[in-house]
């Protein structure tokens, strides 16, 4: 007998009718920007997420200065499956070079993309971290020139990202209802942070979808701790190595916890984590299979809230002060 590959939960994303699988592909390790990664290995993770039931796929012209677009563009090809088989997220206003939200910089930056990608269309085109632009910019002529985007087919659907939970509220209390549909928030909705909650029902009230990334908060919840650069304060990133720690004493995994405890909110359509080879696409879909089978270790996630709660849902600013 053949073993059956246990095939990912996909959940609905807002009001766009797309069904995403609950982890999604962070497609910016493919830009080398955590070390390089061969064409070989690129195709062989994809490959494998695709096998083992992903089908959403997040890249930027941002990540590796447009080498994670043009990569993921020919790993997706390689597969040779039926576009509406896997779902395809691209960002714009976010470069190397500096941000530019400009309605001209956006309209020329999805051609260059759709190049990039070797597709006709991608399915959510977001605005890439906008608190480090005008919001009101944002408001009156991003989403706009988005719009056009989208009745022209190059998009099916509109999105923004960013940190701070606020600019979500800021933008759609200002755009006409239906002008944005789905938003990307990081860093907030994992073990050490889960504010994201807080305006979880106001996105649905605008019937806004919902993607979750960087469950690991950009590596605090890992064994190796987080890059040299990462923003957190000493007192957030001691408690997060303390929480891994325990759990390495343990026999326990961190990331696979944290991981999980991301996944279990069903309200967030799809948890998008980094990944570059198979073994990484074997562990984060393990986690959430792990998670359908058997449910999360209710122990150790309690000690971890333990040690992290004296900094619970502390964070760090991002962007430019709005006027």
């Amino acid at each position: 007998m053949t073993s059956v590959t246990p095939k990912l939960e996909l959940r609905e994303l807002g009001n766009t009718g797309l069904k995403l699988s609950c982890v999604g592909f962070g497609a910016s390790p493919l830009g080398n920007v955590f070390g390089a990664v061969t064409d070989d290995e690129a195709n062989a993770a994809v490959r494998e997420a695709f096998r083992r039931g992903i089908n959403f796929f997040d890249t930027s012209p941002y990540y590796g200065g447009t080498l994670s677009e043009k990569i993921l563009g020919k790993a997706l090809k390689a597969l040779g499956v039926p576009r509406n088989e896997y779902v395809v997220a691209t960002k714009c206003g976010r470069y190397t070079e500096g941000f530019d939200f400009s309605a001209d910089r956006v309209t020329r930056s999805i051609e260059e993309s759709l190049e990039r990608l070797q597709l006709d269309y991608v399915d959510i085109l977001y605005c890439h971290d906008i608190e480090f632009g005008s919001l009101d910019q944002i408001v009156k002529e991003t989403i706009p020139a988005l719009q056009k985007i989208k009745e022209s087919g190059k998009t099916r659907f509109i999105g923004i990202t960013g940190l701070p939970l606020h600019i979500y509220t800021y933008v759609l209390d200002r755009v006409p209802p239906g002008s944005v549909d789905v938003i990307l928030s990081y860093c907030h909705y994992c073990i050490n942070d889960s504010t994201l909650e807080d305006i979880i029902p106001y996105l649905k009230s605008k019937g806004v979808g919902i993607v979750n990334a960087s469950p690991l908060a950009m590596g605090l919840l890992t064994e190796s701790g987080p890059p040299e650069w990462h923003p957190a304060s000493p007192e957030l990133k001691s408690a997060c190595q303390a929480a891994a720690t325990y759990c390495k004493e343990k026999r326990k995994s961190i990331a696979k916890l944290a991981m999980q405890y991301s996944l279990l909110n069903k309200e967030i359509t799809s948890v998008l984590v980094g990944m570059k080879s198979v073994k990484q696409v074997e562990e984060n879909v393990a986690a959430a299979t792990d998670l359908a089978a058997s449910g999360i270790d209710e122990a150790a996630l309690a000690e971890v809230e333990a040690i992290i709660k004296p900094v619970k849902n502390q964070s760090w600013p991002s962007g430019i002060q709005q006027s």
